[in-house]
């Protein structure tokens, strides 16, 4: 919950033998993980390996990378601390802008109009298992497309 969330991530740092290793370790591997998403974007596109006939690798590795930075901004929000809190009202109101379905876009997003409980728990969904579960299927299509 909204009120447990930070307690919680306090609790895995502070109480759970070797848990400041474990999200240390998650915390990096994040970050490597978008350090050679990068690296290997742009080796792809210098070499041309985007061009016919690859066109549907690399589009399959573009829907990647979206879940990849999507990964990063799902989980930037779970402790819900101050900054987690900021970043998810900034990042949700992005689409508010977008002409007509902006709007029901930025609500689709909260789960409300406003950030809360709801936002916290889709994060938490999208973060553990929708993009878990989208990354390993198109992980698998790129990957058989080689």
């Amino acid at each position: 919950t909204v009120a447990e969330a930070f307690a919680s991530v306090q609790y895995i740092m502070t109480d759970v033998n070797f848990g400041w290793l474990i999200r240390s370790i998650h915390r990096w591997s994040a970050s490597m993980m978008v350090l050679v998403m990068i690296l290997h974007t742009f080796r792809v596109y210098l070499t041309g390996g985007f061009k016919r006939p690859r066109e549907l690798t690399w589009v399959t590795g573009v829907i990647m990378a979206v879940c990849t930075v999507s990964f990063g901004v799902t989980g930037y929000s779970l402790p819900w601390d101050q900054v987690g809190y900021w970043a998810v009202k900034i990042v949700t109101g992005v689409p508010d802008a977008i002409p007509v379905v902006g709007p029901t876009l930025v609500e689709l997003l909260r789960g409300g109009v406003g950030v809360g409980q709801s936002t916290l728990t889709r994060f938490y969904s999208l973060h553990t298992f929708v993009l878990p579960l989208a990354t390993a299927v198109f992980m698998l299509m790129h990957f058989l497309m080689i």
